[in-house]
């Protein structure tokens, strides 16, 4: 509900600034959220929309549009500074994968590490290790370090513990354009399996193929605004007429 972000440009400016906010805020003080300071800009503003269960949205945009800060928003990762965001169910993120993982412990250690700080118990993650370790194809390389690790192999292993938590709320960040064909039509068939199972799906990809065949309704972000909520199909239309458009302005 009218959720906006917003970051510095500036990484000296941006410290100060926090410094000064959590100052005022020893004192009773709160800085004005609607405020843009030198340097700030809004990453994301006034965003709306409501997920339902068993509903598959999608988000497309242009690179920097916000579609990245929009789920870390609403997994927590970043506090919004206008607006609010309620959730009912367990949410979980595929959207930094390999994000968590400690470069010096093993590649089963690392399945319990990321397994507990996506929310999975001990015997949970017990229960569903050698589906995780099968998934992941890292067999010969389970006690191997994770900095031995290819590029491959680490995004394999992310992905292959986080859709293994089974949320009621999955967000999943543009995952499916990683990995080898056979992965990625493997990893697509894992998401699928959960949105039969009645759960509820946010999918940023840029693939627009893949959003037509999966998604139920489409959100298109701009400039950290939304300037489409509606129809898949008419919004994939429009998407394309504004990246002809822009594609045309700019050569």
């Amino acid at each position: 509900d009218n959720l906006s972000k917003k970051f510095c440009r500036n990484l000296k400016r941006s410290m100060y600034y926090g410094v000064r906010d959590l100052a005022k805020g020893l004192v009773g003080k709160r800085p004005d959220p609607g405020e843009l300071r030198k340097d700030e800009f809004w990453a994301l503003k006034d965003i709306n929309f409501e997920l339902k269960e068993n509903e598959i949205l999608g988000i497309i945009g242009a690179n920097g549009s916000g579609k990245s800060t929009l789920l870390r928003v609403l997994t927590g990762i970043y506090p919004p500074d206008r607006g609010h965001v309620w959730m009912d169910g367990t949410v979980g993120g595929i959207i930094a994968l390999g994000a968590g993982m400690h470069p010096h412990m093993t590649g089963r250690e690392n399945i319990y590490l990321n397994g507990t700080i996506l929310g999975m118990s001990k015997e949970e993650i017990d229960e569903k290790f050698d589906d995780i370790v099968e998934f992941a194809e890292i067999g010969d390389f389970l006690d191997a370090p994770f900095n031995t690790y290819s590029s491959g192999m680490r995004v394999r292993l992310g992905f292959a513990v986080a859709v293994h938590f089974q949320p009621d709320i999955l967000l999943v960040d543009e995952v499916l354009a990683v990995g080898d064909l056979s992965f990625r039509n493997k990893s697509m068939e894992k998401i699928m399996s959960h949105i039969e199972e009645a759960k509820s799906l946010i999918f940023i990809s840029h693939n627009l193929q893949q959003i037509r065949q999966i998604c139920t309704r489409l959100i298109i972000l701009q400039e950290g605004e939304c300037i489409y909520n509606g129809n898949v199909d008419k919004g994939v239309r429009k998407y394309e007429e504004i990246s002809l458009k822009n594609k045309w302005e700019d050569s």
